[in-house]
């Protein structure tokens, strides 16, 4: 360019807004998240598949692992006794059932045994969801008997008693089952439908699939597919409070405060337990936790403003494995990042 040239052109650049000239050369780095340094360990822990955090009320970050997809639905197996909680909650808030003391022989009478055990008498719902029924657990080394029988709700109130009602906790998904029965009858609505009414106003949560035994029951406590967002929008309906994000009341606050007392301990892990969440300290912070076969995991820590959802291979168990004692590490590590950022 001749100095003739650039002179003509000088008036034209005055004409250029200061911003555009100021721009920088490229792109400015993000700002760096605190959860980075625990999610990057977390790619060591082979059977975790999805990592999603809420921190003050927004998406503080959301990982996939081993090939996994962060949309395509997980099936989360008992971190849905949660979401049986919730349901029974809101079934007292409506009045369509009476509260956590309301015995369940009358309930489910057509398929109580012909000789019952008159302790079934005094089971309660409240002994349901805490897993203090008494009757043997149809968890476990018991769980594909259970399956196989062709009636489930049958053949869980036919169950010996172990231990009294209101005793010692007992895990048994039968129990969560029993909930999900008697939902149904007093409603005659299904339990996917009641939760897609009744949980539907919660931002972001669907239920994608869920298994029915042989009446056509869908699964309390068990088989519940979801998208892993979804969970993480289940666990924030609870650090809330209780209100959906744009402040309408799903549940009652009461009803969280009565779920996360802890009424029983786990044998296995020593953690408490209240209506469908297990409690523990991790970081110093008090945890209230859904926990599914495999390390489907959702934390809720209110006092940290925080909520984690974590999925898993659902092909071994976290608990014999120490996957579910990874996992608790490595929500501990993500409490410490949320209070240090």
């Amino acid at each position: 360019m001749n100095r003739r040239t650039l002179l003509l052109a000088a008036p034209a650049l005055l004409l250029i807004p200061r911003a555009i000239l100021a721009q920088p050369a490229g792109p400015s780095a993000p700002t760096p998240s605190p959860f980075t340094p625990a999610l990057d360990s977390a790619a060591a822990l082979n059977p975790l598949r999805t990592v999603h955090i809420a921190h003050d009320n927004r998406l503080a970050a959301a990982r996939a692992y081993n090939g996994a997809s962060l949309t395509a639905p997980a099936n989360i197996k008992s971190a849905s006794k949660s979401v049986m909680s919730a349901l029974v909650g809101i079934a007292f808030h409506k009045g369509v059932l009476e509260g956590p003391d309301q015995p369940i022989a009358p309930l489910l009478a057509r398929d109580l045994p012909d000789d019952p055990d008159p302790r079934l008498a005094r089971v309660t719902l409240g002994n349901l969801l805490s897993m203090q029924a008494g009757l043997a657990r149809t968890s476990g080394p018991n769980y594909g008997r259970w399956i196989a029988s062709p009636n489930w709700v049958r053949a869980a109130l036919a169950e010996p008693f172990e231990e009294d009602p209101g005793g010692p906790m007992l895990y048994s998904t039968g129990s969560t089952h029993l909930i999900s029965a008697i939902l149904t009858r007093k409603t005659g609505r299904s339990t996917l439908a009641l939760a897609r009414e009744w949980l539907g106003p919660v931002q972001g949560f669907a239920i994608t699939s869920w298994d029915r035994d042989p009446q056509g029951i869908y699964f309390g406590g068990n088989q519940m597919a979801m998208r892993p967002a979804s969970l993480l929008a289940f666990g924030e309906l609870y650090r809330r409070g209780g209100t959906a994000a744009d402040g309408t009341r799903i549940l009652p606050q009461g009803w969280i405060e009565e779920s996360w007392r802890v009424r029983t301990q786990s044998r296995f892990t020593g953690d408490g337990y209240g209506y469908g969440w297990f409690r523990r300290t991790l970081a110093g912070a008090d945890v209230a936790y859904g926990w599914g076969y495999g390390g489907q995991m959702l934390y809720v820590v209110p006092e940290r403003g925080l909520t984690l959802a974590m999925t898993s291979a659902t092909d071994s168990p976290a608990g014999r494995s120490g996957h579910r004692d990874d996992l608790h590490r490595l929500a501990a590590a993500l409490i410490e990042a949320a209070r240090a950022g």
